[in-house]
Formats: structure tokens, sequence, C-alpha cells
């Protein structure tokens, strides 16, 4: 057996260690199936720090190193000790940031609103790259959700998250409001394809086995190859051509066990076979959108609901429905499973800890903002009080942009939570960041 000099050893191992935990990306991993290694808080928790940022928060966190990365629709991506709460550094953008960020290498990746990608150095919050798109926008239509005109092109306010990068192989992959999704050269930023949808694409790619599967607001689901930009196949769901409401991924993918799971607002949950494209089942949801991304593990599939206001899980095999649970509002936040429990947010201000073997709410966490609640938005209960949150004021579709505000006054969490060293991550539209222990 030849000699194999040190140094090679050690630069063998050094490239051959992974650069990040798996927490830091969205939803836990590449292939976005929101499992994370470490237990959560199993009791009621307690709060270890807050820290308070300058407008609400919908993105989620990415942990990596000792420090919690998050960005605020106030324009700034915060660097907080994971310890302390306490600040490292704030990158500034042109817009609010709604890209949940990916950790690799020594940078930090995120899709700015403004219309690029962006690569910081995490070492000192500095930009090293911006990679631009063409533009940047939000999903619209005419008649949109049926509002008022049929003749103006409506921004839907519910479009509320722009596409979370994945990085893979020395490239990133993200999806853009320009309908394209993007490969960039990680350490450049160097265009290296784009694929054009027929609509906004903001869901997050996973990225799995040298494919990348992403949605658009076309209504497709496309598997492309992640080397060469080629399409492998797309997936068709339902439309609504006359009040598009009915319509789009939101949802991002979550790939387990060679199958694409993945909600859409055209109320199903959708299986559908990685190689080959074609659906394995699907599960209807009474008309509720699904916007988050489901969480996967030892063959079930847990998801949120929007209007009809559940936390439910299916079969991983068929679709069958194993538990269902109230969670009394709208359920944008994607699932987070640690342990026995799975952790999601909710629009009512709750943080849900649900127990996945008993099918039941282990416990639950109120933000701030919820607690205090002056625009008399919730019931006591949880639920939404519908005369106070859609109470009509300008009687067309800026109504919408005003429910979305009250969701801010009692702190909606559409914040994904990440779970690490026993801690719990999120953010809130009430501007907080919570680490709860």
């Amino acid at each position: 057996m030849a000699r194999v000099p040190l140094a090679v050893l050690l630069l063998g191992l050094i490239s051959a260690a992974p650069l990040a935990p798996a927490q830091a990306t969205f939803h836990g991993n590449n292939a976005r199936t929101g499992v994370y290694d470490s237990p959560g808080p199993r009791q009621q928790p307690s709060v270890k720090w807050t820290f308070k940022t300058g407008g609400p928060v919908v993105a989620s966190p990415a942990v990596a190193d000792g420090v919690v990365y998050i960005p605020s629709m106030d324009t700034y991506l915060y660097a907080i000790d994971q310890q302390t709460g306490k600040e490292k550094w704030r990158f500034q953008s042109r817009m609010p940031i709604a890209s949940s960020p990916a950790i690799a290498h020594g940078m930090l990746y995120f899709v700015s609103s403004a219309g690029s990608l962006g690569a910081i150095d995490i070492s000192n919050g500095k930009i090293k790259w911006a990679l631009p798109t063409e533009y940047e926008r939000k999903f619209e239509a005419k008649n949109l959700h049926g509002l008022p005109s049929p003749a103006q092109t409506i921004p839907d306010a519910f479009d509320l998250f722009t596409s979370s990068p994945a990085v893979a192989n020395g490239k990133v992959y993200f999806g853009s409001g320009d309908g394209n999704v993007y490969a960039a050269d990680a350490e450049t930023g160097t265009l290296l394809w784009k694929f054009a949808t027929q609509d906004v694409v903001h869901a997050s790619p996973a990225v799995v086995n040298g494919v990348v599967y992403i949605g658009s607001w076309d209504s497709r689901l496309y598997a492309i190859d992640a080397e060469t930009g080629l399409l492998k196949w797309s997936f068709q769901s339902g439309e609504d051509p006359v009040m598009h409401n009915q319509v789009g991924f939101q949802s991002s993918p979550a790939v387990a066990d060679g199958v694409v799971y993945v909600g859409c607002r055209d109320a199903h949950v959708y299986a559908i076979d990685a190689a080959t494209g074609k659906k394995k089942w699907d599960y209807p949801t009474s008309k509720s959108w699904v916007i988050g991304t489901p969480a996967v593990r030892d063959g079930l599939v847990y998801v949120g609901t929007s209007d009809s206001s559940r936390f439910m899980a299916l079969d991983a095999r068929n679709g069958r429905l194993r538990f269902n649970v109230d969670v009394k509002s709208y359920m944008f936040s994607s699932p987070a499973l640690a342990g026995d429990l799975a952790y999601a947010g909710d629009h009512n201000g709750r943080l849900y800890a649900v127990d996945i073997k008993a099918g039941k709410i282990a416990w639950e966490f109120s933000t701030d903002a919820s607690r205090s609640d002056g625009l008399k938005v919730l019931n006591p209960d949880g639920s939404l009080n519908q005369e106070v949150m859609y109470a009509p004021v300008f009687r067309d579709f800026e109504d919408m942009y005003l429910a979305l505000y009250k969701f801010t006054t009692i702190g909606a969490i559409v914040s994904s939570p990440v779970v690490d060293q026993g801690t719990l991550y999120f953010g809130s539209m009430d501007g907080n960041v919570y680490a709860l222990q």
C-alpha cells in the first residue's frame, strides 16, 4: 500500500467534512423534509431570548456554528448569537427580505425582493456578490379571489415568501418572480443556466440526486436536471382561470424515498413519483390552500392547511388521513419534526407542538402581540374573529392588504421553526425572533 502524505490526508478530511449543519437551509435540508436531529422542547417552554427587528418576520431562520441568521421585512438580514440573542451583525438590502437563507462554505445566500441572488460573507456580514434576475414581483391576476375590479390586475397579498435557495455541488438554485429557475456558481455568482416557467416562482427548490424539484404559480411542478437545466418532467395541478384562487404552487416540495410530496393552492396535497412525474395519490383539503412545505418521516407526511385550519398526518404510501388537529387559524408555516413532536406556527400568533404519536397538541406558545390583541382580531379560543378581520373598509382588493396588516398586529407566525440543540427558533409578524427552550 502506497504511503500518502499527511497533508494530503488532512486536506481530504477537510474537504469531506460538512461545512455547515443540515439545518442551515430552509426546512432542514435540501430534500426539504423538515427533519431535525435534535429534539425540541417537550413541555411548555420558556423564552430563552427574543430579538426585536424593525418589521414583520416571514422568512425562516438558518442556524450554523452558534449563529442564528434570519431576515426581516425591515430590509435587514440579522446574525444573532445563538446563546445570548445579541446581534453580531446586520446586512441591509434595498427592499424587505422574505427569502430564508442558506449557509454553505462560509457564505450566506438569499433571494432579494429587489430581484437578485445575494451572497454574504458570514464572518463579517459583507456582500461578496449579487446575481441580478430580470425582475421580482408578486403573483397577480385580474379578478383575483373574486375581488373588484374585474379589469384590474391585483397583486396577491398572500404571496408572502420569495424563493429560498438551495446549495448543492458548488451551485446555488433558486426561483424568481420573473418566472425563471436559476442555477449559479456558488463561489462566483456566475449564471450557469436558467429555466423558464410561465409565471412567478416563489417556491423553494428541493435538490435530490442531481434533480431540482420546484413548483411555479403556473400550476406546474417541475423536475429539472441540476447540471444542465434541462426539463426531465412536469406535473400539472388544478387551475382556476376565473378567480385565480385555487391555483399555483406556493408550497415547496419535500422529497423522500423516491417520492415528491407537495401542497398546492388548488386544495390538494400531492405525492408524485420523483423519477417519472406520475401522480401516486392526492389528498383533497376541502378547498383549503396548502402553502407550507410538507414534513416527511417514517412513512408519514405532516402538513397544515389555510382556511380549514388543520394540521394533519397522511400515510405516505396512499395519502390516507392518520390524524387531524384543529389549529384554529391559517397555517402557512412549514412543520419541523424533532423527536416525537412536530412544531408549526399559525396565523393566530401561536406556535403549536403536536405529539405525533397521539395526534394531539402537546403545548402551545403565544407571541407577545397575540396576547395583547388590541384590535380584538382573535376569539378567546384562538380562532379568527371574522367580523373584525374582514370588516369591509375600502370594499375592494385593498381590504386584502388591510387584513394582512391585522395579522401583523397579532404576531402571526408564518416563519417555519428550526430546532437546534434542544432550542426552537422562529420569527413572527410582530417583528420578533423567538428562541424557546
